[in-house]
């Protein structure tokens, strides 16, 4: 059975916007797609890895062609799972909000251990980096406190979707959509309209795929 993976990085639970959007993909992508399977990551709730001298250690070996040994070798086994269970998904969906114009930190973490060498991207001083996790599409349900549409004066402050649209591309992911939900601090008619908005283009989103 295929696998949709959503990592969902709010700790809000159903107060988040960002949830409240990536829950009206999913309800209308399984309603589509009824062969998917779905599993949720709640970053919020999942204990990962830490990204210590163990772990870097072990990615400097596999970066200069070594295998890690000792306690970087068994450092790195906790990483490999993490990224293990990543690959195994053919369709990605991360649900985030915008913190301090960016990520939550429980993402950053998450990011921070998939991204390696040899795993998820490789690279020859000759071709330079190639993504590794090719083949799947990802959707960004991602919700913010403000606007930072082209003309809004804000688009620099936006270090949330061009990170995630980036990191995602730099890894392997050609196919990546974005859903938002903009304003959210506006004033509870004007997010529950954007909510409103972007959960139709959800919808839409998920029947078309």
């Amino acid at each position: 059975m295929p696998k949709l993976l959503h990592i969902a990085a709010s700790p809000r639970a159903g107060e988040s916007f960002s949830m409240q959007l990536a829950e009206a993909f999913l309800a209308a992508f399984t309603k589509a797609h009824r062969e998917y399977g779905v599993e949720t990551l709640d970053l919020f709730d999942t204990d990962l890895p830490e990204f210590r001298a163990p772990q870097a250690a072990a990615k400097y070996s596999v970066l200069d062609g070594q295998e890690p040994r000792g306690e970087a070798a068994r450092a790195w086994k906790a990483v490999i799972e993490v990224i293990d269970n990543f690959k195994s998904a053919d369709f990605l969906l991360i649900s985030s909000p915008m913190w301090n114009f960016s990520i939550p930190y429980r993402l950053k973490q998450y990011i921070d251990i998939i991204v390696q060498p040899g795993l998820t991207f490789s690279y020859e001083p000759a071709t330079g980096y190639k993504g590794l996790a090719t083949g799947r599409p990802a959707v960004l349900a991602l919700a913010r406190g403000g606007s930072y549409a082209p003309g809004s004066g804000s688009e620099a402050y936006d270090m949330q979707r061009p990170y995630l649209e980036g990191i995602l591309r730099f890894i392997g992911f050609s196919d990546i959509r974005t859903l938002l939900v903009d304003s959210t601090l506006a004033g509870p008619e004007e997010a529950a309209k954007s909510l409103t908005a972007a959960r139709a283009k959800a919808v839409e989103l998920a029947q078309n795929f």
